[in-house]
């Protein structure tokens, strides 16, 4: 970075610390920043620290709110015998745009990893047990990602959550709509099998 003026060296160095953005992505982005009117890297310093400073974790659910508890959570619309346990609140916001999903969430707030130190207690899952306790939810669906984190996830809930008499089921996984057959992995066309239905 010693090329650079330590301004955008700064720049470049920050913007590398972003998820997935490496040197040369960080390069580009602090050229635009450069090129861009004032006004509007201002309004982008405004938003991040606005966004920083008014969000917050929702008491209840986890989901990223302004308001405790969250919107989600206070809508008697919902629910509130079902619970969608998913990892980030990304995964909420995918969830709600389908519009098949009325029940309520359970953002964990990551994915059991060993390899990475993450174990049960570094993710919400007393928050859960606990909302289970309420015998309030009848089904818990786990919507964790289809990974071996989030497969080892669904298992460890599942196993904490069956003793409780509650229902827990799995987002089936399988191939994606338009997706051909030949060009799909042995594990996605045996979980499209497993997850099969009657027509």
């Amino acid at each position: 970075m010693s090329r650079y003026v330590q301004p955008m060296a700064n720049l470049i160095e920050q913007l590398m610390r972003l998820p997935s953005i490496g040197p040369k992505t960080a390069q580009r982005l602090a050229f635009h920043i450069l090129r861009t009117p004032r006004e509007s890297v201002v309004r982008l310093a405004e938003a991040l620290i606005d966004a920083k400073d008014k969000i917050i974790p929702c008491s209840v659910c986890g989901n990223i709110t302004e308001e405790d508890p969250c919107s989600i959570c206070v809508d008697d619309q919902r629910d509130k015998a079902l619970i969608a346990v998913v990892e980030e609140s990304k995964d909420v916001l995918a969830l709600e745009r389908t519009g098949e999903f009325h029940g309520l969430y359970h953002v964990l707030g990551g994915a059991i990893s060993p390899m990475d130190g993450i174990g049960p207690d570094d993710i919400n899952v007393s928050e859960l047990l606990e909302r289970l306790k309420q015998h309030t939810v009848k089904e818990v669906i786990l919507a964790t990602d289809p990974n071996i984190e989030g497969e080892a996830t669904s298992m460890y809930l599942a196993k904490l959550i069956k003793p409780l008499g509650v229902r827990v089921t799995r987002i089936a996984h399988g191939l994606p709509v338009g997706g051909d057959l030949e060009y799909a992995d042995e594990v996605t066309l045996a979980r499209a099998l497993e997850g099969r239905r009657e027509v």
